[in-house]
């Protein structure tokens, strides 16, 4: 059995946490996986959105392996380093939108991989959190960049600088993830939301999404700028042309 596992569902690639004895805590083993499946996920002809989700019952992923991070030398754990964030980098360069599915714990580098997702469906078991200052460390998948590009300075540091849980009724208040669905309910409805986002315009939702990504970082004139240069790459392809038309003839466009 392997620790992470890669399935497609018409046009919907899911990519599954499946270290479930140890909660998916993020051992070497699994991140080396995790980077391998993320870069298989899309090769399979048609994939439009992908899912990562949890075989784990109880959570999404409990953050890095501190049991095997106890037996490290301070060359292991810069060995183990470059791995995490090829397995982190994997996820975020995923060229299709991600849809995160998060129920029970995710914690650390487990709330890391969700943020590195482009939406966060969360159940009401979630509880989410990064509370690595509270063992001696600093958030080293992406916390600290993405997460306040997500909500803000305040409820960042709040998060990071105390290391506290926060449960899923207040995450999603916060806006640390985007939907809140009942128990036991989130990888369907994160299957929903990325199916959802399959059906539409392949070159529309790549345009759409490159223009958010890149304008979080730029003034106002620059982002205006980027969304000018998708506008143009999408208006002037052949999937606008057949969006107009299936329009017009009542119909489900045919991408192409």
């Amino acid at each position: 059995m392997t620790d992470v596992e890669l399935s497609h569902h018409d046009n919907v690639a899911e990519i599954r946490l499946n270290r479930v004895t140890a909660r998916n805590a993020l051992s070497t083993g699994l991140a080396e996986e995790l980077a391998a499946a993320a870069a298989a996920a899309v090769h399979e002809t048609g994939v439009r959105a992908a899912v990562l989700s949890s075989a784990a019952p109880a959570a999404f992923c409990v953050g890095a392996d501190l049991k095997e991070r106890d037996r490290l030398t301070d060359a292991d754990f810069m060995a183990q380093r470059l791995v995490f964030r090829r397995a982190f980098g994997s996820i975020l360069a995923i060229p299709v939108p991600v849809v995160a599915a998060v129920h029970g714990y995710a914690l650390g580098g487990g709330y890391e991989l969700a943020l590195c997702c482009d939406l966060i469906v969360a159940d009401e078991t979630a509880v989410v959190g990064l509370p690595e200052v509270r063992v001696g460390i600093v958030p080293g998948g992406g916390g600290t960049q993405l997460l306040p590009r997500r909500v803000g300075y305040g409820v960042a540091a709040d998060l990071i600088l105390t290391g506290r849980h926060v449960p899923a009724a207040e995450a999603a208040r916060l806006g640390l993830v985007d939907r809140l669905v009942p128990a036991g309910k989130d990888l369907e409805a994160a299957t929903e939301l990325a199916t959802q986002i399959a059906a539409n315009s392949p070159v529309a939702v790549a345009n759409a999404r490159n223009a958010i990504r890149r304008g979080l970082d730029v003034d106002l004139a620059a982002g205006l700028d980027i969304e000018d240069a998708a506008w143009r790459a999408t208006v002037f392809s052949d999937d606008r042309r057949e969006g107009v038309r299936a329009f017009v003839d009542r119909r489900k466009p045919n991408w192409p």
